[in-house]
């Protein structure tokens, strides 16, 4: 890496500390070096309960308070989605925690929170609450930056936490081309009478889609700022969302196991280039359905918009 690192930041910091402060251009040269930095991803390749942990207890330092646990609990009897077992083990390393979920728009059981409800157990997932964000409507979200959206609906229980764990099963998409990190935060805190209909509007694809779903996503993590951590699962990769319920197609990419971030876009930059350094025959499913739907827009935008950093450096845990 270029400029000055970290520690020596630190240390020439504390050098000139007696004498007052440092030099205001060496302080804003020093920021900038480190806003240089690569952002870090936690990679563990087994896949299981206890790397899952694992992960967690790598990124969980900025979590406190209500902590809000955002995955995709799936349509009924959804084959891809995460393993009720692992996340009824992690919970209890996540104090004071709720799983959360929304509505949706399209046409399914879970419209309405009395079907999700149902959903829900048909799923499994009984084994602790399940908060269902837009029960009592919906708050607007301000999105600084946008160019299409300036605001977005989000359940209006999501205000009643203090951070979040996003853990997320990282797929395929049939618009998005992959979900990662920022869908599952995006159109998934988005309440399903408004919000969605907002980044959707006539269920279009393409460039303009993925900016609005990048724009909503934005508004959440401007929301909770440093105090929201990621977690993708690489496991049984459909080109399909767990919304596919038991139409979605068979993997044809092998697991690849689980990455953790504190930051958005390097977690699911680096899960794209995952998938990318696979064997033709393994990857070519899957990165045809993301490039036919312009999938990498998503890691463009969220670029532009300041909400992370594409250069990453992967530590293995």
């Amino acid at each position: 890496m270029s400029g000055i690192s970290k520690r020596n930041f630190l240390k020439a910091a504390a050098a000139v500390g007696g004498v007052g402060c440092l030099n205001s251009a060496f302080a804003a040269g020093a920021q900038k070096a480190l806003a240089q930095e690569p952002a870090t991803v936690y990679y563990i390749k087994d896949l299981s309960v206890e790397s899952l942990i694992k992960a967690f207890n790598a990124v969980k330092a900025p979590l406190n308070g209500k902590i809000a646990v955002k995955l995709h609990t799936g349509e009924p009897n959804g084959p891809n989605i995460l393993p009720r077992a692992w996340i009824q083990k992690l919970l209890p390393h996540v104090p004071n925690s709720t799983i959360v979920e929304t509505n949706v728009l399209y046409g399914s059981p879970r419209q309405t929170t009395e079907g999700h409800r149902q959903t829900l157990k048909t799923n499994g997932w009984t084994f602790a609450p399940v908060d269902i964000l837009d029960e009592d409507g919906d708050v607007n979200w301000p999105i600084d930056g946008g160019k299409h959206l300036k605001e977005v609906a989000v359940g209006a229980h999501l205000a009643n936490y203090d951070s979040m764990l996003v853990l997320t099963h990282f797929k395929g998409h049939a618009m998005a081309g992959f979900g990662g990190s920022l869908k599952n935060i995006a159109i998934g805190c988005a309440s399903g009478r408004n919000g969605k209909r907002q980044i959707h509007r006539n269920w279009d694809t393409g460039s303009q889609f993925l900016e609005r779903m990048v724009e909503g996503g934005k508004a959440v993590t401007d929301h909770f700022k440093n105090k929201i951590v990621y977690i993708n699962v690489l496991r049984r990769m459909s080109v399909d969302c767990d919304c596919a319920g038991t139409s979605a197609a068979e993997p044809t990419a092998p697991d690849l196991g689980i990455l953790a971030s504190t930051d958005i876009l390097a977690i699911d930059q680096a899960s794209i280039d995952m998938v990318w350094a696979l064997p033709e025959k393994q990857k070519h499913d899957l990165v045809e359905r993301i490039e036919s739907r312009e999938g990498l827009r998503q890691l463009s935008y969220m670029e532009e918009l300041g909400m992370g950093k594409r250069a990453y450096r992967l530590v293995k845990l």
